[in-house]
């Protein structure tokens, strides 16, 4: 059984727009990953439907993925539409013990910076 998206400790949430043909292709390829890492939680967020979600994340290019573990973010920008990309950047993240997660998303200005600005989890409803 999948869990919650507020209750996992993966968080991957794809940003996209419902006007997007690349984001339409994308999405069922998205929800088959969810099937395959049932103890992450997996969100389609549009963001013309749901904008408080999105926020201040700067959405330039479709699709546009976070990835965080807890309130961690560690992943948030856009990625080529090729599911074998996200399997592998999960797969990374999630053989990763939680301090080096810790360091890595401190890692650099711009990780630190994410902290604030694409913690998705924090906006999700409900």
């Amino acid at each position: 059984m999948a869990v919650s998206s507020k209750e996992a400790e993966f968080l991957v949430a794809c940003l996209c727009a419902g006007w997007c043909g690349t984001c339409r292709e994308y999405q069922p390829g998205f929800q088959a990953l969810a099937q395959k890492f049932p103890l992450a939680g997996f969100v389609w967020v549009d963001v013309e439907d749901e904008p408080e979600v999105a926020d201040d994340i700067d959405v330039e290019n479709f699709p546009t993925l976070v990835i965080q573990r807890d309130e961690r973010v560690l992943f948030c920008g856009p990625m080529l539409p090729q599911l074998h990309l996200l399997e592998r950047l999960i797969e990374t993240f999630m053989a990763q013990s939680a301090e080096e997660a810790l360091h890595y998303a401190l890692g650099n200005a711009e990780r630190a910076a994410w902290q604030t600005v694409a913690n998705v989890r924090s906006r999700l409803p409900g």
